[in-house]
């Protein structure tokens, strides 16, 4: 191997060599040299060849050039890895290309190539990274979705606030202080981190009350900025809590998603008093790891709809029942789900397009991520449009918020000069790194286990998911993997004589076929929901209906401000049933002659008649 060019009168710190004259090479000189800062100095060759007479004239035409204070010189890719090298976390290039063999022959290929064709590299350049390739900064992105998660978590806790009562209170359907002690029975303990919930101290409804009113005074705080850390602690400690003591009513996949990402928000939040006295940058491996979530859960809802086999899916018909099948359809889905069937096939080509797609543009340079955020922001806003999903939405739309770099935001949004005093401060690098390998630990596993099914993981990773599942903050996601075609709807009926029955009416779930089906998200009402659910199922696989039926009959008045009506007046029934309906939406003609949205046909009875003696 021939000895390294080398120079006699070396520079007293690494010098990058380039053509002056070619625009491609100033453009990526400029984001080299911000990422170096003064470790590297950088100049034409034009002006500074002269002091090297031993390099030859030809280098400095096909090539940049690194000159080293030991003398020695290098060019192309080499040269550029060695400068990239001296900048923090950037000698990974450098090394692969020392040590990984075949990696500097193809480096050096790839390099040649783009030399040789620079100004088609120019004109790609600026259609994926725009005028500027310096690297771009997220301080007002940061900002804006920390104040979006603050947006979310007022939403859940507002919204479970006026329902916690009537769901897991003393009265409530599934009390969570009978829940906890049936726990501890059978544990002989208090199993505080198999079940990580401040209900331990107390069950309370008043302390359910003070937990959604600490989450709200948390959430409020992060919105308007003020202790922007320690108030995304208090709504994630609060919201963990509630999440555990609500049981089967807060298990959905939003739920999860506002833990994970609340959880992230956290380390990404400046630990100061005010968020916008400019805090310390964004720590660029939690922007990673969010920007991971994000591909997670939009890659992973294309992909499980795939990978699930579900003919509706891969037939492209899934659209077709959708609109008149989702849990609580407003009143846009009825026009939605009268749009001809080829507008319905070409929209799920164009979600999976979104859905398996797009994600991958999280990664790409800085306009394919612009792209990116346009197809994502655009499909929530779709089903925002044509959907109810309580908070899900606007957080996934928090979440693409990342992929926006300062240079689209207003000047006033940017982060002040660097004269002003930060007035925060990043999380210690060691703990945000073990958060990060613990999350891409178990996080990656189950991208593995969803993609190719493996049969087993290392020991290791599987105690790592074990134990940080109780936390409920590194999920897996995939909305409608299997898509309901039908409709099957329980009405609850409640009766004196057992021939009179009188339906007790849900404030948001299809019933009276005349009523307009209505927005309500953010708020997500969870018994309605849950009905949703049991429909789809047997009585004995969901048991906590079972309970409903008692609380009813029992006259309980936080299960009844549940429900839109009481037929008998806050007087319990003597009897009651639930019978079984299926309903579709009605054609134009039905609904312009008779004002109803809904069709509905009796399929049977759900429950039999349960009596207040039979409960006894």
């Amino acid at each position: 191997m021939a000895e390294p060019l080398r120079v006699a009168a070396p520079p007293p710190r690494p010098l990058l060599l380039f053509d002056g004259d070619c625009g491609f090479c100033r453009v990526w000189v400029r984001r080299w040299k911000a990422r170096t800062g003064d470790a590297v100095d950088y100049e034409p060759s034009q002006a500074a060849a002269a002091r090297f007479p031993e390099i030859p004239a030809g280098a400095f035409a096909r090539a940049v050039v690194l000159v080293l204070p030991s003398g020695e010189v290098f060019e192309g890719a080499r040269a550029a890895f060695g400068a990239l090298a001296a900048a923090p976390g950037g000698g990974a290039l450098l090394a692969a290309y020392r040590r990984i063999p075949g990696f500097a022959p193809a480096a050096e290929l790839a390099y040649g190539l783009i030399a040789r064709h620079r100004r088609g590299a120019s004109a790609l350049t600026r259609l994926l990274w725009g005028r500027s390739v310096e690297k771009p900064g997220y301080e007002a992105a940061s900002r804006l979705f920390l104040r979006l998660v603050g947006v979310c978590y007022l939403a859940a806790f507002v919204s479970l606030w006026v329902q916690a009562a009537g769901l897991v209170g003393s009265q409530g359907i599934l009390p969570v202080g009978e829940f906890l002690s049936a726990v501890r029975s059978q544990a002989g303990r208090v199993p505080w981190f198999e079940l990580p919930t401040l209900c331990w101290l107390s069950s309370s409804d008043a302390f359910l009350n003070a937990l959604c009113a600490a989450g709200t005074a948390g959430a409020l705080l992060a919105i308007i900025g003020l202790l922007p850390a320690w108030s995304l602690v208090v709504c994630w400690v609060s919201y963990l809590s509630l999440s555990v003591a609500g049981q089967v009513f807060l298990q959905f996949q939003w739920d999860a998603l506002l833990l994970e990402t609340g959880l992230l928000a956290i380390l990404l939040a400046p630990r100061g008093l005010r968020l916008w006295r400019a805090p310390a940058p964004p720590s660029p491996l939690v922007l990673f790891l969010l920007r991971w979530l994000l591909f997670r859960l939009m890659f992973s809802s294309g992909f499980v709809k795939l990978g699930s086999g579900d003919p509706a899916w891969r037939s492209l018909a899934a659209l077709r029942y959708h609109y008149e099948t989702q849990p609580l359809p407003p009143w846009t889905a009825w026009y939605m789900y009268r749009l001809p069937a080829s507008f319905q096939t070409f929209s799920c080509v164009v979600l999976f397009a979104i859905e398996l797609g797009a994600p991958f543009l999280i990664f790409a340079p800085r306009r394919l991520r612009h792209v990116a955020f346009g197809a994502l922001v655009f499909l929530q806003l779709v089903i925002i449009a044509t959907g109810n999903y309580a908070f899900f939405n606007l957080l996934t739309i928090a979440l693409c918020v990342l992929l926006l770099d300062d240079g689209v935001f207003p000047a006033r949004w940017k982060r002040r000069p660097e004269s002003a005093p930060p007035h925060g401060r990043r999380w210690p690098g060691p703990l945000v790194v073990l958060v990060a390998a613990v999350i891409l630990t178990v996080s990656g596993a189950q991208m593995i286990a969803m993609l190719f099914r493996p049969q087993s993981f290392p020991r290791p990773v599987v105690a790592v998911a074990r134990a940080i599942a109780p936390l409920r903050s590194v999920s897996t996601y995939g909305l409608f993997a299997v898509m309901t075609t039908s409709r099957p709807e329980i009405e609850i009926q409640g009766s004196d004589d057992r021939v009179t029955w009188r339906p007790y009416e849900f404030r948001w779930k299809p019933g009276d076929v005349m009523r307009r089906p209505r927005f309500v998200a953010p708020h997500q009402p969870r018994l309605d929901w849950q009905m949703w659910f049991a429909a789809l199922d047997s009585a004995e696989r969901n048991p906590w209906i079972l309970a409903l039926v008692a609380r009813l009959l029992e006259g309980s008045p936080p299960v009844l401000r549940l429900l839109r009506t009481d037929p008998f007046g806050g007087r319990p029934p003597r009897y009651i049933r639930a019978v079984l309906y299926d309903y579709h939406f009605t054609d134009a003609a039905t609904r312009r002659r008779t004002g109803a949205w809904w069709r509905r046909e009796e399929t049977g009875l759900y429950l039999p008649v349960i009596s207040r003696e039979m409960l006894r």
